[in-house]
């Protein structure tokens, strides 16, 4: 599941709507809807997001949020090391290898490092 499958599908069912209602509402298909949900799919389009917005009624920061969370939900991520360090290299191909397999805590912990490193070079 993607970090933006994860927010449409509580937004869903908080509301109590149907994957198939809300498919058919938004004139697009339930396995497409599924498959973004579950992070089947790439990053839906801007306007699919806009609509979804429009859909929940959501605006301004949320809105924003979620067009983020659409932009961090590419399920298949190529990491391009060239040039960098052979640490990144190393890094890249070891978490590649080992994120299935790593607990949840330690993914909360590196995902904590990197957006608060991110936050600091801004």
């Amino acid at each position: 599941m993607t970090p933006f499958g994860l927010r449409v599908r509580k937004l869903r069912k908080s509301r109590g709507i149907t994957l198939k209602k809300m498919a058919a509402d938004l004139d697009i298909s339930s396995a497409y809807l599924s498959a973004l949900e579950h992070g089947h799919r790439g990053r839906p389009s801007w306007s699919l997001v806009a609509q979804i917005c429009d859909y929940f009624n959501i605006i301004w920061d949320d809105a924003e949020e979620l067009q983020r969370l659409a932009s961090l939900s590419h399920p298949k991520v190529t990491v391009d090391t060239s040039g960098l360090n052979p640490l990144a290299t190393e890094y890249a191909n070891l978490l590649a290898n080992k994120i299935r397999d790593l607990p949840e805590y330690a993914l909360a912990e590196m995902l904590h490092y990197l957006k608060t490193t991110q936050r600091d070079h801004e």
